[in-house]
């Protein structure tokens, strides 16, 4: 299978919000645009954390959903990332490795430009490995 670039499968269409959002918008934002993540950003696009469904569960098992609680609670901060021309073979490992579903992409000037998801990779290898018919 031929390897490509992250840039051509990720998401740009984003889902961003701030450390002093609400859990609650968050949630909300997640279920309004059917997405699992959103990610949390500065006033410059830099990347701050993420937040998944996966804290989400982890906030209601706490019973810990207050109102005023922001994101910044629960949000992971030690994110790995990837940029745009890292190759999809390698972003898949380290998904794998570190049992990540999604995979921010970033850009040292712009910031966060994009996603990746394991449903990306899913896609892209469910029409790669098509046989072709003669």
């Amino acid at each position: 299978m031929e390897d490509i670039f992250v840039a051509r499968l990720m998401s740009s269409s984003l889902h961003t919000v701030t450390t002093d959002t609400l859990v609650e918008d968050a949630a909300q934002l997640i279920l309004d645009n059917n997405i699992s993540s959103v990610l949390v950003v500065d006033e410059d696009n830099q990347l701050d954390g993420i937040l998944t469904t996966t804290d989400f569960v982890r906030i209601v098992a706490k019973s810990q959903p207050k109102a005023q609680t922001t994101v910044q609670k629960y949000m992971t901060t030690d994110v790995i990332t990837a940029n745009a021309q890292d190759s999809i073979i390698d972003v898949a490992e380290q998904m794998t490795e570190h049992g990540f579903h999604h995979m921010p992409v970033v850009d040292e000037d712009e910031g966060v430009i994009g996603i990746i998801a394991t449903s990306d990779l899913t896609a892209y290898l469910s029409r790669a490995d098509q046989p072709t018919v003669a």
